[in-house]
């Protein structure tokens, strides 16, 4: 199946996972720990079976707190794409809301690994396509598209039980992306 159709097909705690995962692995750019978003996670998990409520409205303020920045002045795009990752997040893990911020940072996370993959034009304009396979893919884009498609599939398969493999997959790109933005550090310092 693919990634647009297991978007339309994801109930809202699948959606949530998949909006969040996404914004997880790119939080390297916004000079975000590795357990900056814990708290967002721990809600999905903590609701019984509905859309997350207080703990991931009040969470979502702190995280926005703790990774506010200067804003899109002189920042690079894949920089820029992160922050509108985070502040389109819905206040409410429902509804059109979460499925729009899954389905939007699903591309926003895409065009980053293409902004950051020195292998790849990376031209404006030019999305992933998501309702195919991998192939003719760089390594780095190719690996995320099959992330986004596996946090989905945890989620459809296992419901609550499949987010903490779904935030493992995430902690793996987080790390990739990590390095892969500390390559391109060195290189431009």
């Amino acid at each position: 199946m693919s990634l647009v159709e297991l978007i339309a097909r994801a109930d809202a705690r699948g959606l949530a996972a998949s909006g969040l995962a996404c914004l997880d692995r790119c939080v390297p750019l916004l000079d975000g720990d590795d357990e900056v978003l814990r708290p967002l996670w721990a809600a999905l998990a903590d609701d019984a079976g509905h859309a997350a409520g207080r703990d991931w409205a009040e969470g979502l303020a702190q995280v926005r707190d703790r990774l506010a920045g200067p804003g899109a002045t002189g920042e690079d795009e894949a920089v820029v794409l992160a922050r509108g990752m985070l502040a389109a997040a819905p206040d409410e893990c429902s509804g059109a809301a979460v499925r729009t911020w899954a389905d939007t940072g699903s591309v926003a996370s895409l065009r980053i690994h293409r902004l950051l993959d020195p292998a790849v034009d990376a031209a404006p304009g030019t999305e992933v396509p998501r309702d195919s396979g991998t192939e003719g893919l760089s390594p780095l884009v190719a690996a995320e598209l099959r992330r986004q498609t596996c946090v989905l599939e945890l989620l459809a398969g296992h419901g609550a039980a499949g987010l903490r493999p779904a935030l493992e997959v995430s902690t793996e790109g987080r790390r990739v992306l990590r390095a892969v933005v500390s390559r391109r550090a060195r290189g431009r310092g």
